[in-house]
C-alpha cells in the first residue's frame, strides 16, 4: 500500500512540479510531510543536503523518501531491500512524467517557437515560476531552519547574510562558504 501512495505522490510532483527544484518545494513538502513520512525538520535537512549533492531537489528527495517511507509506515518494511525498492520506484516516478512531457512537447515548441501563443504562454509562466520560488523561500523560513529562540534566529540570519555577501559581493566560492557556514553552525549551536 505504501508503494502505491508513494507512486501517487511522486506522480503528482513529476506531472505538476515545473520551474525547477525550488518551485517544486511547496508541492514536495505537502506530499511528503503531511502523510507523516518525514518531519518538517527532516524535510529542511533534505533541502540543505540536496544543495550540496549532485542532482535536483525533486530527485534527491524522491530517492530519500522512497528509502525511508516504507519503514516509517510499516515497521515490517524497515529492511533496506524495501527501502531500495522504494527509492527506485520514487525516483523513476518523479522523472518519467517530465521526460515524456519534454519528449512530446519539445518538437512542437521548437517548431512553433515564433508563434504569439507560445510566446504568450512562456511569458506567462515566468512570473509563476518566480512566485513559486518565492513561495519556497518563505516555506524554508521556519523554526526548523532558523531555530525557535531569539539567539538562534539572530545567529541564523547573521550566517545567512554573511553567506550571501561572501558569495555575491566578495565572490568567494560557494563550496568554501558552505564549509565555513557548517563550521560556524557547529561552533555557535
Amino acid at each position: 500500500m505504501i508503494y502505491l501512495r508513494l507512486i501517487w505522490s511522486y506522480l503528482k510532483i513529476g506531472l505538476f512540479g515545473f520551474g525547477g527544484g525550488y518551485a517544486m518545494l511547496a508541492l514536495i513538502e505537502r506530499e511528503i510531510v503531511a502523510p507523516g513520512w518525514i518531519s518538517e525538520q527532516t524535510f529542511t535537512d533534505i533541502v540543505a543536503i540536496s544543495q550540496m549533492t549532485p542532482g535536483p531537489i525533486g530527485i534527491n528527495s524522491a530517492t530519500y523518501i522512497g528509502y525511508v517511507a516504507p519503514g516509517i509506515s510499516n515497521p515490517a518494511l524497515a529492511n533496506p531491500a524495501f527501502g531500495i525498492l522504494g527509492s527506485i520506484i520514487c525516483t523513476l516516478v518523479v522523472v518519467i512524467p517530465a521526460y515524456f512531457l519534454v519528449l512530446n512537447t519539445e518538437h512542437f515548441i521548437r517548431r512553433h517557437r515564433e508563434s504569439a501563443i507560445i510566446q504568450g504562454v512562456l511569458s506567462g509562466l515566468r512570473p509563476v515560476v518566480v512566485g513559486l520560488i518565492a513561495s519556497a523561500a518563505l516555506l524554508l523560513m521556519n523554526s526548523a531552519n532558523f531555530g525557535s529562540d531569539t539567539y538562534q534566529v539572530a545567529w541564523s540570519i547573521a550566517i545567512c547574510v554573511a553567506a550571501f555577501v561572501a558569495v555575491y559581493f566578495v565572490k568567494i566560492h560557494p563550496i568554501i562558504v558552505i564549509i565555513a557556514a557548517g563550521i560556524a553552525g557547529l561552533i555557535i549551536f
